[in-house]
């Protein structure tokens, strides 16, 4: 009972005797401060280690053979494949079809008759104004032949000629008129949209038969306001159908002088050669070779970095990374030009450049052309 009456006046001694308050923070601190003490003298014994062998380790790099050579730059642009001739044949009259000719994807040629009209009436005038004009035919044959034989009086014979000759021009009127009710096709080509049934009611300009040349194909897009001093007709055109998997090169076959007012953007034209993989309204990426030049200093657009005192590439020099202030110019698929700080023969840092900082040691491990 004595011994554990001791036990509780012993913990308050305890207790008693371990700093309180500003005390233990003030300990704690010191304690803090001998840790934070041998941490740093670790710490300076292994860097001197380091340093010892950091001072001759090189960076690996590659390299590029820098060279003159010829730059462009392109314009990437989406546009659309439409048909040279695209044209839709409309009726010239309102009357009902009474025949069709011709059928969805079916070859036609220019002229081909295509639908017909009914035009029973029109032929019905002809007929009556053809017997007439053969009547006053064979009058005019015969007062021409008495005329000639000094027989009958001129005015007869002029009277003849003339009744003949307008009855010729009327019937050649009506079989114009007749010709309006038939849907002749202006062009060669596929049919390739049918709106008429037999048995409706025709109307100009309402529905017709839609012929395409798909032989003769033309990429249509918009080109942004800024480059219109850029970009003019002749200008070479890198073109790539992706639905298609195809590509070839072409030229500008028309750039528009006017801006269009709503999208500030004028259009241009790429006429195609035929090609049997190419459809109207494909989907189709243009580049337009905007600006060319020769024996210019081209490089890899991620050899450049940047920093507030300008852009920079690293050069190898007795394998040491020397660093060089460049002025940039166009840029194009990964390629960008040097206007000035770099030279011909240098030998840029290319994979490694963001390893290494002015006047490090460097290893080569790979030299390629650029």
């Amino acid at each position: 009972m004595k011994k554990l009456l001791y036990i509780p006046a012993i913990l308050l001694f305890a207790a008693c005797s371990q700093p309180q308050g500003k005390d233990a923070k003030l300990a704690e601190l010191a304690k803090l401060k001998k840790q934070e003490a041998d941490v740093n003298a670790q710490i300076t014994k292994l860097q001197a280690e380091v340093g010892s062998t950091d001072s001759v380790k090189s960076t690996e790099v590659n390299i590029v053979d820098v060279k003159p050579g010829n730059f462009t730059n392109y314009v990437q642009l989406q546009g659309r494949i439409d048909a040279q001739e695209n044209v839709t044949a409309y009726p010239q009259a309102s009357a009902s079809i009474t025949a069709i000719y011709v059928k969805v994807g079916q070859h036609v040629s220019k002229g081909q008759v295509l639908a017909q009209l009914d035009n029973r009436m029109q032929l019905q005038n002809i007929a009556q104004v053809q017997a007439q004009a053969d009547l006053n035919k064979t009058v005019y044959q015969r007062q021409k032949n008495l005329w000639d034989q000094k027989i009958g009086t001129e005015v007869q014979f002029l009277q003849a000629k003339s009744t003949y000759e307008a009855s010729e021009k009327q019937v050649a009127s009506l079989k114009q008129q007749a010709d309006l009710y038939r849907i002749v096709s202006p062009i060669s080509g596929s049919v390739d949209q049918m709106d008429l049934k037999l048995g409706q009611i025709a109307s100009p300009g309402a529905t017709g038969i839609r012929i395409v040349n798909a032989d003769i194909l033309k990429i249509k897009a918009d080109v942004p306001e800024s480059y219109v001093s850029s970009i003019n007709q002749g200008d070479n055109v890198k073109v790539v159908v992706p639905d298609a998997n195809d590509s070839l090169m072409a030229k500008v076959t028309f750039a528009a002088k006017v801006i269009d007012q709503a999208s500030r953007s004028f259009g241009v034209e790429i006429k195609l050669p035929q090609r049997k993989t190419l459809r109207p309204n494909m989907t189709a990426i243009i580049k337009i070779a905007n600006y060319t030049r020769n024996n210019s200093i081209v490089i890899p657009l991620n050899a450049v970095q940047r920093s507030e005192s300008g852009n920079y590439v690293f050069v190898a020099d007795n394998n040491t990374a020397k660093k060089k202030i460049v002025k940039l110019g166009a840029t194009s698929a990964g390629q960008i030009e040097i206007l000035s700080g770099l030279n011909s023969g240098d030998k840029l840092i290319t994979q490694g450049a963001s390893d290494v900082e002015d006047g490090d040691k460097i290893k080569i491990s790979q030299t390629t052309a650029n």
